[in-house]
């Protein structure tokens, strides 16, 4: 899978690209990555990439005009067209479905935006706006990182263990069971006498009732979609319910 981005500071991305996972996924040619700097489309000697905008505002927007080039570029050289992202807080919330279905795609270009964002023509050029939360950050690429490291993780082999995305917070729509190590004592506080019962049968139970209740508790938003069987459904109904009481009682 081929990743690339167009940024006025394409330099961002290697230290993270390079490091632990993503660096041992793309040594092992999981992915690829390549940059490039919008600067390289502009046309005056001071390689302007933004202008103030129409009507008075605050601040300065890029300019669409190196925008359009660098894209129509960067996706004619090669064969394959790419999957062309930009972000925006109007985009799409970015989550682990999102991520899925980007994982499938064999080329994706992100266009980082910088300033007060950017020229509202060009995001004719995308195929799926996205948003990674509702705040602000200083540019696109972290954003982008953000999509790269989610993306990379569910792409085969790049864990080493096939089974560690599926067991992870929102493989189901569920958060991720509490996860313990040594010691199974720290100061009084035990670790779940089934954990270390060896009855692995018994374990995987605790863990989904666990991530059930996790979930219940911390993000019940995510019930409704999660995959649940009808008894663990009735399971996080009744969760739910004592959870309002706790909370309606503490409140009083």
């Amino acid at each position: 899978m081929l990743f690339e981005a167009i940024s006025v500071f394409p330099e961002l991305f290697e230290p993270y690209l390079s490091t632990s996972i993503m660096g041992r996924a793309r040594r092992r040619g999981i992915f690829d990555f390549s940059s490039y700097n919008l600067r390289n489309w502009t046309r005056d000697r001071h390689r302007t990439v933004d202008d103030a905008p129409f009507g008075g505002s605050q601040g300065m927007l890029m300019k669409c005009e190196p925008v359009f080039s660098a894209v129509r570029d960067v996706s004619a050289a090669q064969h394959t067209k790419p999957c062309i992202i930009f972000f925006s807080p109007c985009g799409k919330r970015f989550d682990e479905g999102v991520a899925e279905r980007l994982s499938k795609e064999q080329r994706v270009l992100f266009v980082c935006g910088r300033y007060e964002g950017m020229d509202e023509r060009v995001y004719e050029l995308a195929d799926e706006t996205l948003s990674v939360g509702d705040y602000v950050l200083s540019g696109g690429e972290l954003a982008a990182l953000v999509v790269i490291d989610a993306v990379v993780r569910l792409l085969p082999g790049a864990l080493g263990d096939e089974m560690s995305a599926k067991d992870e917070s929102f493989s189901d729509g569920l958060l991720e069971c509490a996860q313990y190590t040594r010691p199974a004592d720290f100061e009084g506080r035990r670790v779940p006498g089934v954990l270390l019962s060896g009855d692995h049968s018994a374990v995987a139970q605790w863990r989904r009732k666990n991530a059930i209740e996790r979930t219940a508790r911390w993000r019940p938003d995510l019930l409704a979609k999660a995959r649940l069987t009808q008894e663990e459904r009735q399971l996080a109904k009744s969760l739910l319910t004592h959870l309002k009481a706790d909370f309606e009682s503490g409140s009083k």
